[in-house]
């Protein structure tokens, strides 16, 4: 019998008024993986990840997080998620250590046990030092590092991000995505990591990609480039939302 995937996505759809989001939308993602979901601005993403974060109620389908139904066991399903959205979300007039104690009493956390688990996720950001900074003091890249520390603090098995290097340079959006991937190695973490930016993704990465509410391909990059004849993901990305266009 096989694993349980860290998400699993079944036959979601999602309509605002007469304008569909999202049409009949499978897709898993195992334990340990990273994978991409992969489409243009408007292709459906965050409506997808408002459905796997709870935010929205599907109207048809499910999200099961680690076997658990969102919608009918929402308490167990969102305790193992991690979330990072794209708007950013830390309260600027509190240290970096508050920030990560507020979300632990969320969390049921207590304040000695949060401040001991505070102090190790902010030592895997790199920013142990920094821990009674306020959170205004830290650049665009450092604060993400933090609310990735801070999504991660009640151990959870699946962290989706949703648009995480959107505002960052070059060098930050490589670093914000270097350090999600070795936490993926390093914690056996699932991953779901929203993005338009093609060269966010690597050959071995799971790519489903996303266009006008459908999914067009769900497989490794170097798996999908083979099978649209294409030299790169970008190109077959091109491929496979032009021909969905037509």
């Amino acid at each position: 019998m096989s694993e349980t995937p860290a998400l699993a996505v079944r036959r979601i759809s999602h309509a605002y008024g007469s304008r569909k989001a999202l049409d009949d939308v499978s897709l898993k993602v195992e334990r340990g993986a990273f994978a991409v979901l992969l489409g243009l601005n408007g292709a459906g993403k965050s409506t997808l990840f408002s459905l796997a974060t709870g935010l929205y109620a599907a109207r048809s389908g499910a999200v099961e997080i680690m076997g658990h139904d969102i919608a009918k066991a929402p308490g167990e399903a969102l305790r193992r998620l991690g979330v990072v959205f794209q708007a950013r979300t830390l309260d600027l007039e509190l240290s970096l250590t508050q920030n990560l104690l507020y979300h632990a009493a969320l969390h049921g956390i207590g304040p000695r046990e949060g401040q001991r688990l505070a102090q190790q996720a902010l030592g895997r950001a790199g920013l142990g030092e920094r821990a009674r900074d306020k959170a205004r003091d830290l650049s665009g890249g450092q604060m993400r590092r933090v609310e990735i520390a801070r999504a991660l603090l009640h151990r959870p098995s699946l962290l989706l991000l949703d648009e995480p290097t959107v505002g960052l340079d070059i060098r930050a959006r490589a670093d914000i995505l270097a350090h999600v991937r070795a936490l993926v190695t390093q914690e056996n973490l699932a991953v779901l990591w929203t993005t338009h930016v093609i060269d966010e993704v690597a050959p071995p990465d799971q790519v489903i990609v996303l266009h006008q509410g459908r999914v067009l391909a769900d497989g490794t990059a170097a798996e999908i480039v083979a099978a649209e004849g294409a030299d790169s993901i970008g190109g077959a990305f091109e491929k496979l939302t032009t021909k969905a266009s037509q």
